[in-house]
């Protein structure tokens, strides 16, 4: 008979004889034996393995134990989550029913052995039991594997740049390896974005690696899989010094005309088929969620190109006022919203104002445009601002009905100081007088889009030194924080600033920071006559 594998297992029973003639035949059958007698004492052998980490494989159990009966130390050993997945098999010498034997499969043992028994038969149903154990822990290794590859593809598409990407991609590849990885991605611009331990030591092994990575994948798309042997791959990038062996190179694009990404680890580690394959489908993820920066990367580009051409970059010239607008994209990371300010010169007066169009990206910078280019057309022939606001609603409705948007639009005469002003579900504009305390106008109304009643526009009356400050939401909300808070802290900024419409607009922006949103403002102070 062929030696089993290199198996360990336990065989418990008071008598001498037994245990000797038990273990003898198991010996035969290439295992090792640790014999016992007790059940207390295999307790106590099984928690000091536990501790090393040499959990046995099997163990072979008498039921007449004399201290616990071998029913109960089973059902001991299978209600200890560590020691659960080690196989147990009875036997008994006494005559047993087929109660008895229901008893042990139900405690939790693999098999029941009546004694006598042919040698063979020990030999087959041990061999039984380690095949099924080994079954159930492939199992639970590959469902425990599916499980890491579920959640890494969800923190892959979660990533929201290159280099967190890189990031996550190695670390889920060193949890499918079980040792240190490196996934390799590039940016828009070309640049190789390194995660895992290569990150601080890729120095100037970037152009080679960036040579390597692109003629692996040449005219290929999908995945592919191949060994770097130590003369290809860049020394001190995955494992420093000599003897490091191959690199099990796993690499994946979504198209030709895309660079690839790639996924490093010792050969070694990657061997099997099972893990071959997960690591295939781990690349093939990160090349989808590197597609999805990419492809966001440049909706961003044309947004943020489109907001900057319809949004004038130079102060408006208006008679009577001082006025500074501003315009700031989100951080690199964030999405371009839709916000917006206008400031045109009118018949009836100024007419200002700024609005946001609810959501990101592409889709809100075109609505963005469309709403400015409307405002502006409705503005030739009629200027009052709750007339705008309604007609501006209406035109949301009809061709964008998925849209909303806020707005605050304020129609004012500069000789007289009247400020006529609509809001329709935006921050209210802050009046800064030179003397006294800054504080909000009372004027509210629902969002455009969604075809609701509006009110009249409230009538307002400011001094020549007065500063009207109009900002989109952006400016001010942070994930955390109370909006009442921050509109509260931007009250107070906006009457400490220096003087001056630009001045105000300048020490805002620096005042709150980074920002996860676009950023609209405008101020206009009243010069009269000057």
């Amino acid at each position: 008979m062929n030696p089993s594998y290199d198996t360990t297992v336990l065989v418990v029973d008071d008598i001498d004889a037994n245990r000797y003639a038990m273990g003898a035949v198991l010996r035969r059958a290439g295992h090792r034996v640790v014999p016992l007698a007790t059940a207390s004492a295999t307790l106590v052998e099984l928690d000091l393995r536990v501790r090393n980490g040499a959990l046995p494989d099997a163990a072979l159990v008498d039921v007449g134990l004399p201290d616990m009966d071998g029913i109960e130390l089973c059902r001991r050993i299978k209600a200890h989550p560590e020691i659960a997945v080690m196989p147990v098999v009875h036997f008994s010498a006494a005559a047993s029913t087929p109660r008895d034997r229901t008893r042990g499969l139900d405690a939790g043992a693999e098999a029941y052995l009546a004694v006598p028994v042919e040698p063979e038969e020990i030999q087959a149903v041990v061999r039984a039991a380690l095949r099924g154990a080994r079954f159930r822990h492939d199992a639970d290794a590959r469902a425990g594997r599916l499980a890491r590859l579920a959640t890494a593809t969800a923190e892959l598409h979660a990533a929201s740049c290159p280099q967190e990407l890189a990031d996550t991609a190695a670390a889920a590849t060193a949890a499918l390896v079980r040792c240190p990885a490196a996934a390799f991605v590039f940016g828009t611009d070309g640049t190789l974005y390194a995660g895992g331990p290569p990150r601080r030591r890729i120095g100037t092994s970037t152009a080679a690696l960036s040579v390597l990575l692109q003629r692996s994948m040449a005219g290929r798309t999908g995945v592919r899989s191949l060994a770097a042997p130590d003369p290809l791959w860049p020394p001190g990038i995955l494992w420093a010094g000599p003897g490091r062996g191959e690199v099990r190179l796993v690499l994946a694009r979504t198209r030709a005309d895309r660079p690839p990404v790639c996924l490093a680890a010792p050969v070694r580690a990657a061997e099997g088929q099972d893990i071959r394959s997960l690591l295939g489908h781990l690349a093939e993820a990160t090349a989808q969620a590197a597609e999805s920066l990419r492809t966001a990367a440049e909706e961003r580009h044309v947004a943020l190109t489109l907001q900057r051409s319809f949004l004038p970059q130079h102060q408006p010239r208006l008679p009577g006022a001082d006025v500074a607008v501003r315009y700031v994209p989100a951080s690199p990371r964030a999405e371009i919203g839709g916000d917006f300010y206008t400031a045109l010169p009118t018949p009836d007066g100024l007419l200002v104002g700024v609005g946001d169009v609810v959501g990101h990206s592409l889709d809100a910078a075109t609505v963005m445009v469309e709403l400015r280019h409307a405002l502006r057309a409705y503005a030739t022939d009629e200027r009052d601002p709750a007339v705008l606001a309604r007609r501006l609603d209406r035109m949301l409705q009809l061709y964008h009905p998925e849209a909303t948007a806020t707005l605050c639009l304020a129609l004012i005469d500069p000789l007289r100081g009247v400020a006529r002003i609509a809001n329709a579900g935006h921050i209210p504009p802050v009046r800064i007088p030179a003397h006294g305390e800054a504080a909000y106008l009372d004027v509210h109304g629902p969002l455009l889009g969604l075809g609701l009643e509006r009110p009249e526009a409230a009538p307002f009356q400011l001094a020549p030194s007065d500063v009207l400050l109009m900002v989109t939401d952006g400016l001010i909300e942070t994930r955390g924080t109370d909006l009442a808070e921050s509109m509260e802290r931007l009250r107070r900024i906006a009457a400490l600033a220096p003087p001056g419409t630009a001045a105000l607009c300048d020490t805002l922006l620096s005042a709150f920071g980074s920002r996860e949103d676009d950023v609209a403002l405008l101020a206009l102070r009243l010069t009269g006559m000057e």
